[in-house]
């Protein structure tokens, strides 16, 4: 057995362990170790592969660089699913390994499992990617990060809005879960920034990651017309070799996938998870409180964009440019009224503006005129 199989074996056996009064009598002398003279260790807990070029690979990158900073050990498991096992998986974090900050990377993780094990673990911190900590309702040593990528996605569609010439886009998601809407919404706003006449087909895989259902997604969208495509699956690979395949635009999302379509690899949405990472570490190795709910965009560095590929148009790079600019200095407004659903609903109000910090924006439940498509 490899020393990774029997790390994973070790962990297995643990978190099932941690589960009872044996396993939790370890607890508070290993976290009294691994935050001793600034020391800390620091779990990261993903759902699929690290090397998947999308999702789990961008927080892989930002667990990489914060290996590199003074007193801190991470210690990473991969392939774990949205069920108990994460329960087990930190219980073995925290009981063996010592962690005192855990990075629970997916969607599925926040409730109840790493709720569960906050309150279990009440001097451990637990960063959620995504999840809406509550005041008063969620423990104060848990907590969210996230980046406003539909900024990214906004300037995907103003480059995918001028690379188009049929005026279809497509867009291939995994769950109609607010903070996908607001991607598709963005990417499309940003298109029709470019000609209002475009439109957007939708598909929903239903799972974060089905290779063969997004293979077939995009077949399907280019069969219709569709000659750029984005999506928001946990792994991009799929859909951008085949968009690269059939000879369409793609724009990438959670990583740069450019070399996986050296041709037609036009830009992409790019988390830069080392910015949250570093804040609740540094703030753990303080002993300052958590930041429970920490959030930040292009101004803030929290997402980025691909290089321009080369079928990104001079007037496509000086238009997303400029409004990338803007962005950056918080002057830009994606969502602002009047702004009309795809069934002819009023959902922003004429005059109405949100900024990106507007908690409404992660309660959307919409899709914007020119989606076709349904949640």
């Amino acid at each position: 057995m490899s020393s990774s199989q029997n790390s994973v074996s070790r962990r297995k056996v643990l978190g099932h362990l941690a589960m009872g009064a044996a396993a939790s009598a370890l607890g508070p002398l290993s976290l009294t170790r691994a935050l001793a003279a600034g020391n800390l260790t620091v779990g990261v807990i993903y759902v699929g592969p690290r090397d998947d070029y999308g999702y789990n690979q961008a927080q892989a990158q930002a667990a990489a660089q914060i290996k590199k900073l003074p007193g801190v050990t991470v210690v990473e498991q991969e392939k774990v699913p949205e069920t108990t096992d994460v329960e087990n998986t930190m219980s073995s974090m925290v009981e063996q390994d010592g962690a005192g900050l855990i990075f629970a990377t997916s969607f599925g993780y926040f409730d109840p499992f790493m709720l569960r094990m906050a309150a279990k673990y009440p001097k451990v911190r637990f960063a959620h990617c995504g999840g809406m900590w509550t005041e008063g309702k969620h423990p104060k040593n848990a907590g969210s990060y996230f980046g406003y990528i539909d900024e990214c996605q906004y300037l995907n569609g103003v480059v995918a809005g001028h690379a188009s010439k049929t005026k279809k886009l497509g867009f291939i998601a995994a769950k109609p879960i607010p903070q996908v809407l607001r991607n598709i919404n963005a990417f499309t706003l940003g298109a029709q920034s470019v000609d209002p006449k475009i439109t957007t087909q939708l598909i929903v895989t239903g799972d974060w990651s089905l290779p063969v259902k997004e293979a077939e997604s995009a077949n399907s969208l280019i069969d219709q017309g569709v000659d750029v495509i984005t999506c928001h699956v946990d792994s991009p690979k799929v859909i951008v070799e085949t968009a690269e395949r059939r000879g369409i635009f793609v724009c990438g999302y959670h990583a740069n996938q450019a070399a996986l379509a050296p041709k037609g690899y036009l830009t992409g949405a790019e988390w830069n998870w080392l910015t949250p990472y570093t804040v609740h570490v540094q703030a753990a190795q303080a002993g300052a409180p958590m930041n429970n709910f920490l959030r930040g965009g292009l101004k803030e560095g929290f997402v980025k964009m691909s290089p321009y590929g080369p079928g990104a148009s001079p007037a496509a790079r000086a238009k997303a440019d400029a409004i990338k600019a803007s962005m950056t200095k918080g002057e830009f407004v994606i969502f602002k009224g009047p702004l009309v659903d795809n069934a002819g609903k009023t959902v922003i109000a004429s005059g109405t503006s949100y900024q990106q910090t507007d908690p409404v924006l992660e309660k959307m439940d919409y899709l914007v005129a020119g989606v076709q498509g349904k949640i």
